[in-house]
């Protein structure tokens, strides 16, 4: 369990997740990764140039950070530090709690961040200078998927995970495995 919890640290080294656009008049896509305590351009200016694009359509400006994400540092801290204390005891019951309460707080940030997209992409200015319509006469969305691609007028968005998710992961596995061997002791 050690080992697992210790790896949990690592999603504050790396970005958990990206979402790129892809268009014809960007020769490169861009994009932004999302680490546990803030956003970042995928090249220089990325955001700034999302930000610009989608003032005209009506979107908020993405900041570098939100509120949640002092949250999520906060929660990851104290889970490594629950974990380390667990794993003092050795006690499988102890592991699958650790492990139950992950999937919540999991389970929980997912939600949040489709919630963030949804937000994001649906809470337009009515007053932009750009509107677009759909063939019933109501406003487009412009909502990035929460994993995969999708067009969204001119632009390729994808968004999947990356490699923090995949440490959260293999965080989350080795602790699975270490609850296992602990049950098999008892």
């Amino acid at each position: 369990m050690l080992v697992g919890v210790a790896l949990l640290a690592g999603i504050f080294l790396m970005p958990i997740w990206q979402i790129t656009l892809s268009a014809p008049q960007y020769p490169e896509p861009i994009g932004m990764n999302i680490w546990i305590n803030k956003i970042v351009d995928m090249n220089p200016y990325d955001l700034k140039n999302i930000n610009l694009m989608n003032h005209y359509v009506g979107m908020a400006d993405i900041p570098e950070r939100i509120p949640e994400m002092d949250y999520y540092s906060k929660v990851i801290y104290g889970m490594i530090g629950l974990g380390l204390f667990f794993a003092f005891f050795g006690k499988s019951f102890l592991h699958l709690t650790w492990l139950l309460l992950m999937v919540i707080i999991g389970m929980f940030g997912v939600y949040d961040f489709w919630y963030w997209e949804y937000t994001y992409g649906h809470n337009l200015d009515p007053h932009a200078a750009i509107k677009f319509l759909d063939e019933a006469g109501n406003l487009l969305t412009y909502q990035p998927p929460l994993i995969g691609e999708a067009t969204i007028l001119n632009f390729v968005a994808t968004s999947w995970p990356h490699v923090g998710a995949y440490v959260l992961m293999a965080s989350m596995t080795l602790v699975t495995l270490s609850y296992l061997k602990a049950r098999k002791g008892h």
